[in-house]
This record gives C-alpha cells, structure tokens and sequence, in this order.
C-alpha cells in the first residue's frame, strides 16, 4: 500500500531569560510550525532554560520535573489542538537523587506515546552531564504516531552507531535527536569546522547505514555558565545550530544555519526508504550471528 509523505519540523532556538520565556516562546514556534503543515516536531535539547551542565551545582537538579508533569501537559494540549505529534526534551525528575536527561513523545490526542532516557552520558569540559543524569535504562524507543513511526535518541547518542542500529531495528522511519552542542570558543578557529563537520557526518552516516531519515535539532546563542554557580569559571559553549534532516541515501534534505533561529521542515517519505532498502539491503546481510563482541567494553 502507498504510504503518504509527511512533514517534520525541528525548532532550532536560543535561549530567553527564563523557564517561563522558554516555555512561551517554544510553544509558540510549534504552533508556527503545526501552521506551516508539519505532522510531527522535536524541540531542542533541554529547551527550557541555559544548559546548566556547564558546572557541577547540586542547586540546579532544581531545575527537573516529573515526566509527565506540567512541561508534557503545556506540549500535551498544544498537541491535541494543533494535530501534531512532538518531541519535548526534559530534566526529569524520577526520584530523589534520581535523574534523567529524556525525551517525551505525545501524540496528536495529547497522549504520551513513549519516554526515551538519554543512555550514552557525556563528561567533557563544560559538558559535566554525569554529575546530573542517570544513564537511561529503558533501552531504545520506537513508537507510532498517526504518520509513521519514529525514533528518539538524545545529543551524546549521536555518535553511536549502536543507539541508531538499535532504534532502526525497532522500526523507526526517523530517528530524531534533541542536541544542545558546540564549540568551545578557543577552539572554534582551530577545530570548529572539522567538530561540526564530524557530527554532521557521523549522523548521515547513521542514515546510510539504517536506510532511514535522521533529523537533529540543535540550539543556537553563546552561553556562560551561571554567574553564582560553584565551578563557574568559562568562556561558555557556543551552540552551532546547523540543524538538519538527512536522508536515507546520507543527502541532506534541510539545513538551518549557525545562528538563526529556525523552524526546519522537511518531507519524509516512507516509500522511499522501502526503495533505498530493497538497493542497499544491509539489515539482511547483517551477521548477528558474529556481533556478541559488542558486548565487550574493548577486545583485549
């Protein structure tokens, strides 16, 4: 049967001055997307508010809420009135002291159609994420929507083929990515061309190697760590934008700029994906039979 093409919209943003600015301003450009005729968006990573992982400070785990809670329940209403379905990127709070960096996905009736915890947690300068989340322990996440079925991962997963072999295998058409990277401004002139260019890359390449669409929302604006925080000291990150949706040949459908906010839409359109499969049929030639080393953390 002859499967309709259908649209996603990536909100590509900066931050405003408050959880209450970010939540306005954030509904507001997916209701301008739900206009523009997109049937599924993603928010950016942590949309909210600054990313705080730029220091460690136990004050900030005040910043998490329950999933669901009143971000879902904003996002929920806007869903169910526009007829979309949309990604929302959170600081969950599941316990005391038990925290998670997850993706909500709500359908079009408002419903919560699955939760995807952030499973690969970065520890680099200025990106201190594992004093905050608990790795995810839900595994990988597929579910359906009234246009497709689609995939969630979060930023650091990006670079694992696993994470994206994985959520194809559970039958994803898009992986989507909520992403908050980029550069550190003293190496910007040095390495910024090459770090944007590896992310991009290794991300087409997950969709090559899956056969299925990739779309990745990134925010935009320099941001410096909070100025009353503990380890505070900083140039801050710089985010890179560059939003994209690739396809499953690797070709980049859209692309958003470095410093622009945006709202980026592109057509999904299952029947090729079938097509570029039934070319390039690498989930039949794979050799599970030959795979339990992945297990290992190095073969030594």
């Amino acid at each position: 049967m002859h499967r309709k093409l259908y649209t996603v919209a990536l909100i590509q943003t900066g931050c405003r001055g408050s959880a209450a600015e970010n939540l306005e301003a954030n509904l507001a450009l997916c209701e301008r997307a739900a206009g523009l005729g997109a049937d599924v968006i993603c928010l950016q990573e942590l949309f909210l508010g600054p990313y705080f992982c730029q220091q460690e400070d136990a004050r900030l785990f005040d910043l998490a809420e329950p999933v669901p809670g009143p971000t879902t329940g904003a996002f929920a209403a806007l869903a169910k009135r526009t007829g979309t379905a949309i990604v929302v990127s959170l600081f969950e709070k599941r316990a005391a002291g038990l925290y998670h960096n997850t993706a909500a996905v709500l359908g079009r009736e408002g419903e919560l159609l699955g939760r995807y915890r952030k499973m690969h947690i970065p520890d680099d300068p200025a990106f201190y994420e594992k004093f905050y989340f608990t790795p995810g322990d839900l595994g990988p996440l597929a579910v359906d929507t009234h246009v497709g079925r689609i995939g969630v991962c979060v930023c650091w997963d990006q670079w694992y083929p696993e994470a994206a072999r994985l959520t194809a295998l559970k039958g994803a058409e898009v992986i989507f990515y909520p992403t908050a990277i980029g550069w550190h401004p003293a190496e910007k002139d040095l390495l910024g061309d090459e770090q944007r260019a590896a992310w991009q890359l290794v991300q087409r390449g997950h969709a090559v190697a899956n056969g299925c669409y990739i779309a990745a929302a990134n925010r935009i604006g320099l941001e410096r760590p909070l100025a009353d925080g503990d380890n505070a000291q900083g140039a801050g990150i710089e985010f890179w934008g560059s939003s994209f949706v690739a396809g499953p040949m690797g070709d980049l459908v859209a692309q958003a700029p470095a410093d622009e906010e945006t709202i980026l839409l592109a057509q999904v359109d299952p029947e090729r994906i079938e097509a570029v499969r039934r070319g390039w049929p690498f989930l039949r030639d794979r050799r599970i039979d030959a795979y339990a080393g992945l297990t290992k953390r190095f073969d030594d």
